[in-house]
């Protein structure tokens, strides 16, 4: 794949460093840090000039560290003249448009999120946006990793999940629960919970 670098955030290295394989790719060289006031460096060791830029920032852990990080980073690559830098951004927050708005001030040209809560906000936002599902992911993962995932009980981790968790539970055919219910307090899920 010509004119593209891949770079990982800190958030999630194993998940980018699987990207890269799937992709044939080497992750490009960055190396992030804080000095003593806590404030976040980044120094990518590679040139990017002319080149179609992707970074993998996930929104877990340190969510506001990892923001300013990944903020950081697109700022870099943009000063560095890449031609093009799209942010991959998972896990989209509520405040997902001052976020997407940030980026773009920061210099990204896209967004890549997964599984955003609500997909028709991508609407209101001034630069692409594009919304990945992991279901079909998930679902092969459960089938693969999980002896006996037919007797799995899958459970929401919030309200605003439960459809989701239906939707996988239709193609699993398993019990589902939702922990807003009062029924769910004192159950003992046993080794299988998911």
């Amino acid at each position: 794949m010509p004119n593209i670098t891949l770079f990982s955030g800190s958030s999630h290295q194993d998940l980018s460093q699987r990207v890269a394989n799937r992709l044939g790719l080497e992750l490009g060289k960055v190396v992030t840090k804080k000095f003593s006031n806590q404030e976040t460096s980044v120094e990518t060791g590679e040139s990017v000039r002319g080149e179609d830029v992707y970074i993998i920032q996930s929104g877990c852990g340190e969510i506001n560290d990892n923001l300013m990080e990944l903020l950081i980073m697109i700022n870099a690559c943009k000063i560095a003249s890449s031609s093009r830098v799209t942010a991959d951004k998972s896990h989209a927050p509520i405040s997902a448009k001052p976020v997407v708005n940030m980026l773009s001030v920061a210099g990204a040209d896209h967004i890549i999120t997964m599984d955003m809560h609500a997909s028709r906000i991508r609407g209101f936002f001034d630069i692409p946006v594009d919304n990945l599902y992991a279901e079909p992911a998930v679902l092969q993962w459960i089938r693969e990793n999980t002896a006996e995932w037919k007797n799995c009980i899958i459970v929401s981790p919030e309200a605003g999940e439960a459809k989701r968790v239906t939707s996988i539970f239709s193609f699993l055919f398993l019990i589902t629960q939702f922990p807003y219910k009062p029924s769910w307090c004192g159950l003992n899920l046993g080794p299988n919970f998911i």
